[in-house]
């Protein structure tokens, strides 16, 4: 019998991960290497709970409850061998079932869902992180026609999941234009140089992060610059507050990997900790 780790002394910390590409899961670039080496720097979680652009739902908050989830190959055009890849890592229905009643209590219409399978934003980064797909992950949706504050208040309800040895993930991209993208991909210009408008963003969320600046970070579709060009919708950096939301107001922001594919696809990974618990005198 394995004996549980206690983790309400460091509660493992929440997790905003750029999935790039499909093909991440067997490309050689520097954001799949970081990938791999990502489980060594942290203790093993009990259950992940992966919030994925992928998964969009309107009008309330699906929370997967499959015990056995399918891979879902949700896109075209990739080479043959990625479509063979599958994650048979299991569900935990009683976990969705806790998740769809905290987020309940939190004001949110939510429900735990079945025959939701693991989308490529679930997949593409736990096959690299965690390629045993032994360790039970739960889906979570995002809500396309909500933005930066409703996510970010669903991560307030994911709070304290990490000492209980649940790793929250966001998984998305730090941009996100899907576009441009496609031009460079033409070319196979993986490697192509940063834009200018690419990295003014990338730059500015990265001080916003920094600093903790939550209302401006809230706000970044107003004020940001270029925000509607990395981000012409916004699904996809919607998994970031949830990050944000689950490690607190207090939390820390830190950057882990920061890298770019095709240019415009910034590959920013950033790691999310709640405040310490003080102990009463």
């Amino acid at each position: 019998m394995t004996a549980r780790l206690d983790f309400s002394a460091a509660p493992l910390p929440a997790l905003f991960i750029s999935h790039g590409s499909p093909d991440t899961a067997i490309a050689d670039t520097a954001a799949a290497g970081w990938l791999k080496r990502l489980a060594a720097e942290l203790p093993r979680p009990r259950a992940i709970v992966v919030v994925s652009a992928h998964f969009e739902v309107t009008g309330h908050v699906a929370v997967s409850a499959d015990p056995k989830p399918e891979t879902i190959h949700d896109f075209g055009g990739f080479a043959p061998e990625l479509y063979a890849i599958q994650y048979p890592a299991p569900g935990e229905p009683e976990l969705a079932r806790q998740i769809a009643g905290r987020l309940q209590t939190a004001g949110f219409a939510a429900r735990a869902v079945d025959s939701r399978g693991f989308d490529h934003g679930v997949w593409v980064p736990l096959t690299l992180i965690y390629p045993d797909a032994q360790i039970p992950v739960v889906s979570v949706s995002v809500d396309p026609q909500q933005g930066p504050a409703h996510h970010y208040r669903l991560g307030q309800a994911l709070a304290g999941l990490g000492r209980d040895g649940v790793l929250v993930i966001g998984s998305g991209s730090f941009t996100h234009n899907l576009g441009e993208a496609f031009k460079a991909l033409r070319t196979g210009k993986r490697t192509a140089p940063v834009p200018g408008w690419v990295q003014a963003f990338t730059t500015w969320m990265g001080e916003r992060l920094a600093a903790n600046d939550i209302a401006g970070l809230l706000a970044y579709r107003a004020t940001a610059p270029f925000a509607v060009e990395n981000h012409p919708t916004d699904e996809h950096l919607l998994p970031l507050y949830v990050a944000m939301g689950a490690a607190g107001e207090t939390g820390t922001a830190q950057l882990l990997h920061d890298s770019a594919e095709f240019g415009v696809l910034s590959m920013s990974m950033w790691r999310f900790d709640p405040a310490p618990v003080t102990q009463a005198a």
